[in-house]
């Protein structure tokens, strides 16, 4: 009897395990990379974010791209490529320290650092537009030296998208 009961549950837990919908799915691109497919719309600003990465970080008072920013603008120059009908805007950002008008040349040479390296890796620069916001738009209002390094950074954008009043 025991065994009976026993088969019947692992039977139910298994058809019960082969009927759940995954909630992503995992597909390679053509470049050998594996994405995740989030549902948002190919080419959208969602799917720029969960696929490939909107920002770039820097080090204090510097424009220079580490290897982690050049990865990830490689992954979006690529994502560029795979989307040639959308444009974008790179938004440069500074941390609260320094003056404004410092702040804002700082994130303007930013964006042009990143849209740079986009345009080396193939981009057409008519696609990309660039602005600084200076100090004015924290990721992260705090005032901590984790704070400062989320907002020193350049945010990459899908022409026509604002989910926020700065980018």
């Amino acid at each position: 009897m025991k065994f009976k009961a026993f088969g019947a549950l692992a039977a139910v837990a298994l058809l019960a395990a082969c009927s759940s919908t995954p909630t992503a799915t995992t597909n390679t691109s053509g470049s050998g990379a594996m994405a995740t497919n989030t549902g948002a719309a190919p080419g959208s600003e969602q799917d720029l974010v969960a696929n490939v990465g909107d920002r770039v970080f820097f080090a204090f008072n510097k424009k220079a791209l580490s290897s982690d920013a050049t990865a990830t603008l490689s992954k979006q120059a690529a994502w560029l490529a795979k989307y040639p009908n959308v444009d974008v805007l790179v938004a440069g950002n500074a941390d609260e320290r320094g003056t404004e008008t410092y702040n804002l040349a700082l994130g303007k040479r930013r964006a042009n650092a990143a849209r740079d390296y986009l345009v080396a890796q193939g981009v057409a620069a008519s696609r990309i537009q660039t602005t600084s916001y200076g100090k004015s738009c924290p990721v992260d209002p705090g005032n901590t030296p984790e704070a400062y390094a989320q907002n020193r950074n350049a945010i990459t954008s899908v022409q026509g998208f604002n989910p926020q009043t700065c980018h």
